[in-house]
């Protein structure tokens, strides 16, 4: 199963925007420039993860995308299905049915083995990206990840965040 490179971008921003202080946000630009992407290119994920309502996008100049929830209630396969959709990886043709010696419909009464072996691999694939929390992946980057890389990445959150002014009507979640 291949996924498109939307899911890697998506998922690193993601927990970038995890360690953003408060409700603080961070431009799309940064981002893009902080994983050497295109911003538009990028543009379209975070769009989609905001639409998603992983993500929140705040308009104007001192605006950006921050998390839309905490960290810890954002799993992998929350981005995943923002970026790639909800449909199954596989999409049986049943192609059994083609070919030289085609037989009536009724020989096909048991379900394509090829389909329910892939449905159940996608289910099992799917279930471990349902246990795992952006939080998780944050936490074991900080712990596990190199030191440089670490201070590195917190420099360059903490120079292109944007403090946003508190809003009390809005309750913003912790984040981790």
């Amino acid at each position: 199963m291949k996924l498109g490179e939307g899911v890697e971008a998506a998922i690193h921003c993601a927990a970038t925007l995890a360690s953003v202080a408060g409700n603080s946000t961070m431009p799309g630009a940064a981002l893009a420039e902080s994983f050497g992407l295109s911003p538009s290119y990028l543009l379209k994920h975070l769009n989609q993860l905001t639409a998603a309502r992983i993500l929140e996008s705040v308009p104007g100049p001192a605006g950006g995308y921050r998390l839309a929830r905490a960290a810890e209630r954002i799993t992998l396969l929350d981005i995943v299905l923002a970026i790639e959709g909800r449909e199954p990886a596989f999409r049986c043709g049943e192609i059994r049915r083609n070919g030289p010696v085609k037989l009536d419909a009724s020989a096909y009464i048991k379900p394509c083995g090829v389909n329910a072996a892939m449905l159940w691999a996608e289910s099992a694939y799917r279930a471990v990206l349902a246990e795992t929390r952006l939080s998780d992946i944050v936490a074991e980057y900080a712990a596990e990840g190199d030191p440089r890389a670490f201070a590195a990445s917190c420099a360059f959150v903490e120079r292109h965040q944007r403090p946003q002014k508190s809003n009390p009507t809005k309750q913003t979640p912790a984040r981790s």
